[in-house]
């Protein structure tokens, strides 16, 4: 058989793309398996050596997984010292006090964006959804009203601010720096989540009844009574737990401004800036802060740590399956097709990482495959190409492109559906609707700060 070329190789792509939303909406079969299986018969379609096309599945999913199961698992087990602690509880009663209750829909985008930075958006959800429901109780107001400016605060900093790890792989790929990504990201991603979260929130909740009962709410509301203010952690101390893992990566890229490059100290401040090793750092923090202090017992923090790790094994899997996927698009030759196509066209380099990962987001459901993969194909064309563009903002176009129109496919469409009690029409006209207004501004923001800086 053999090797497909020019756009016999699209076509290819296009079917196997296709092929994965079938299968996973339509037929229901598992997003990794599907993901497995497309890549296989991906390979074999446009005539990849049959020995090589596995060797390539696995490369891309180790080269994904390496980095992003550790910061997932570091950041998942912050997520649940918070939750446990009462620190997440100690934040919203704050803000609620700090904005009161007429502007409590800007609080929870507030927390959602300080919550959303160390970990993934499905266990930033999870955190917070129990405090949305109390404050929807507590203030008599739509969930809607409450939810959406949450969820739209954690979508933003997923996709654009680094430490997130979703970000923090596109500073790795296009080789940004990442103070600089966090101060664009910032810039972009406020204004953003600014007009998708509360202002949208204020629009749509009126047109969008929910259901009178949510079986949901009932359970998180009815078992979440607020503790005492004499058991939650303190504010001061679960912000600086919560942001410490930002703060060290902060101080991280600064080092070469500290101190002379390659000495003992900037390496020092290299090391502990590093993703992995500053979430480490945060997490064991947090077992005193969030763990010791509050009178947990050292079998009860193990507990917490091992029960948290089973719900993101899946996310895991299907992340890594999608870098799979992406690097078997790379080797059988797709990306070099899709850059020569976009070379030709000579479409800014911005707008390129922006639809490549508007395509894969749309393709595979998974914001964060849609950027690794993303990254992938778009790296090497905007080092070649001729427009000279900032990486950090080539960062934020690929991000905001990755959380376009949120569909079946994605698995946060289902969590927002069914702890929001809504209908799948309902879910299309709130949150797939919140994801594209996001992934537009995103973009739009993007071009302005490029004619500036």
């Amino acid at each position: 058989m053999g090797v497909a070329h020019g756009s016999m190789l699209l076509i290819y792509a296009l079917v196997a793309i296709a092929a994965l939303i079938l299968l996973i909406t339509r037929f229901k079969v598992y997003p990794f398996l599907v993901l497995i299986i497309v890549s296989l018969l991906l390979g074999l379609a446009v005539g990849m050596p049959m020995d090589q096309i596995v060797k390539s599945f696995e490369t891309g999913n180790g080269n994904t997984l390496g980095h992003i199961a550790i910061v997932v698992g570091l950041g998942t087990m912050l997520g649940k010292m918070m939750a446990e602690s009462g620190g997440a509880e100690r934040v919203a009663t704050t803000l609620i006090r700090w904005f009161g209750e007429k502007s409590i829909h800007w609080a929870m985008m507030v927390v959602a964006i300080i919550v959303g930075l160390p970990v993934f958006f499905e266990v930033g959800f999870v955190l917070l959804i129990p405090i949305a429901f109390n404050v929807a109780k507590r203030t008599g107001k739509s969930l809607l009203l409450i939810g959406l400016p949450m969820v739209a605060g954690l979508s933003v900093v997923h996709g654009l601010i680094p430490p997130h790890p979703a970000a923090l792989l596109a500073v790795q790929a296009y080789h940004a720096d990442i103070g600089k990504t966090i101060a664009y990201g910032l810039m972009v991603g406020v204004p953003t989540a600014i007009i998708a979260g509360p202002l949208f929130a204020l629009f749509i909740h009126r047109y969008i009844k929910l259901p009178e009962s949510n079986p949901l709410s009932e359970q998180f509301v009815s078992k979440a009574d607020p503790k005492p203010d004499s058991e939650l952690p303190g504010f001061g101390v679960t912000l600086f737990t919560i942001l410490l893992p930002v703060i060290l990566m902060l101080i991280g890229s600064w080092a070469d401004l500290v101190f002379e490059p390659k000495t003992l100290p900037n390496n020092l401040l290299h090391f502990i800036g590093t993703s992995d090793v500053a979430l480490l750092i945060a997490v064991l923090v947090s077992f005193w802060t969030f763990g010791a202090q509050r009178g947990f017992t050292r079998e009860q923090i193990q507990k917490f740590c091992g029960d948290c790790l089973a719900p993101i094994a899946g996310i895991t899997l299907i992340v890594g399956a999608g870098g799979g996927f992406g690097r078997v698009l790379m080797d059988s030759g797709v990306s070099k097709q899709i850059v020569e196509l976009a070379q030709n066209e000579h479409l800014s380099p911005l707008l390129l990482g922006w639809l490549v990962a508007a395509l894969i987001r749309l393709a595979t459901g998974s914001a964060t495959v849609a950027m690794t993969t993303a990254c992938g194909i778009v790296a090497p064309i905007a080092s070649a190409s001729a427009m000279t563009v900032k990486p950090e903002l080539l960062v934020l176009a690929t991000g905001s492109g990755s959380l376009i129109f949120s569909h079946v496919n994605d698995g946060g469409f289902w969590l927002i559906k069914e702890y929001f009690g809504m209908s799948v029409v309902q879910t299309f006209k709130t949150w797939s609707l919140l994801e594209t207004i996001i992934s537009l501004l995103g973009l739009g923001l993007t071009f302005a700060l490029a004619a500036v800086v």
